[in-house]
C-alpha cells in the first residue's frame, strides 16, 4: 500500500464513514469536506506499514479533526448574523452522499432536527453520541476514537443520550401527505390568505431563517400563529416573484427547494405534527447551499421537480 494509488485507493474506501461522521459532528457539509481533505493530507504523510487498521486510523483522525473544528466554530456561530442551521445535504436516487439512508434509525441520524440538537452537546459528547448511536462502535472503540476511558465515553453517551431525548422525539415522516398539507399550506401563502394560513399552523409555530447576513431574511425566529402567518404572506407578496418551488429531499426528509433561474437560494424544512406545522426552517445562507448545488450539478437537476 505504499503506493499513491494504494495509498488513494483506500482512502476512497472509506470516503463515505468517513464523511458521515463529520458531517453529523459539524452539521455542515462544506466543513465536512474540508475535514477530508486535511485526513488525505495525514494520511499521506504517515508510515502505512505501521498501520495495521486503516479504517481505525481514518475514523480516529476524522473525529480529531472534528473535535478541534467544533472548538473553533463554536466561538464563530457565537458572532454569526442572525439564526444559525445546519447545512442541508440531499438524499435519495442517485445522491448518496450520507450513504443509504433506508432505515428509520439512520434517517434520524441525519435528520435536520437531530443536528440542530446536537449543537447544544459539549464537542466530546456529540462525538461520543455520533460514534455510538449512527456507527454503532462500542464504548470501548469511541474511547480510543476520542481519546479518553471506556467509563468516561460511556457517561459521555449517555449524557448526551439524554439531552436529546428532552429535546427531540423521532417520528416518521409520510412524504405524501407531507406534499398534499405543505401544497395547501403554498397555496394560502401564495394568496395572501392570513385566516387560510393560521388554520395550518400551530399555536406555538416557529419560523427561522438562516441567512448569514447574505440574503433578505428575519434575523430572529418569528413566534405564533399569526407573526408567522402574516410574516410569510408579506415575504411572499414583497419577494415572490421570479422564484419556483421544487419538492426534493434533504437529510432523509421531504423538503422544499426555492430557487430562480440562476440557483437554488433556499432549502426549506417543514415540520408536521398532528396536522399543525410546527416549524419552518429556512438555509438560505449561500455559503450553505454550494454543496446542494454541487449535488444537482452532479446528477444534472433536481430531483422530483414538483
Amino acid at each position: 500500500m505504499s503506493s499513491a494509488a494504494g495509498q488513494l485507493e483506500v482512502f476512497q474506501e472509506h470516503r463515505g464513514r468517513m464523511f458521515g461522521i463529520a458531517y453529523r459532528m459539524l452539521g455542515s457539509a462544506t466543513e465536512a469536506d474540508e475535514i477530508l481533505q486535511d485526513a488525505w493530507l495525514r494520511w499521506q504523510s504517515v508510515d502505512h506499514e505501521t498501520i495495521k487498521e486503516p479504517a481505525a486510523f481514518l475514523a480516529k483522525t476524522v473525529t480529531n479533526l472534528c473535535l478541534n473544528q467544533l472548538t473553533s466554530a463554536r466561538a464563530r456561530r457565537e458572532t454569526y448574523v442572525g439564526e444559525w442551521l445546519p447545512e442541508p445535504v440531499l438524499t435519495g436516487a442517485r445522491l448518496d452522499d450520507l450513504g443509504p439512508l433506508d432505515e428509520i434509525a439512520q434517517r434520524e441520524s441525519v435528520s435536520f432536527a437531530l443536528l440542530t440538537v446536537l449543537e447544544k452537546l459539549t464537542p466530546a459528547e456529540r462525538a461520543a453520541y455520533v460514534l455510538r448511536e449512527a456507527f454503532a462502535y462500542s464504548h470501548r472503540e469511541v474511547a480510543d476514537l476520542i481519546g479518553t476511558t471506556e467509563a468516561n465515553a460511556r457517561q459521555l453517551h449517555s449524557r448526551a443520550r439524554k439531552r436529546v431525548a428532552a429535546d427531540q422525539e423521532p417520528h416518521e415522516v409520510d412524504a405524501g401527505k407531507w406534499r398534499v398539507f405543505v401544497e395547501r399550506f403554498l397555496a394560502a401563502a401564495q394568496l395572501g390568505d392570513i385566516a387560510g394560513l393560521e388554520s395550518l399552523l400551530a399555536a406555538d409555530v416557529v419560523s427561522r431563517a438562516d441567512s448569514g447576513g447574505k440574503a433578505r431574511a428575519a434575523r430572529q425566529a418569528v413566534i405564533g400563529r399569526s407573526n408567522v402567518a402574516r410574516y410569510l404572506a408579506g415575504v411572499l407578496e414583497k419577494f415572490g416573484a421570479g422564484f419556483t418551488m421544487h419538492f426534493a429531499q434533504a437529510n432523509g426528509e421531504p423538503v422544499m427547494l426555492v430557487a430562480d433561474d440562476e440557483a437554488v437560494r433556499a432549502v426549506v424544512f417543514v415540520t408536521i405534527e398532528n396536522g399543525e406545522l410546527v416549524n419552518l426552517d429556512f438555509v438560505m445562507n449561500p455559503d450553505k447551499l454550494g454543496h446542494v448545488e454541487a449535488q444537482l450539478s452532479r446528477i444534472g437537476g433536481v430531483p422530483g421537480l414538483g
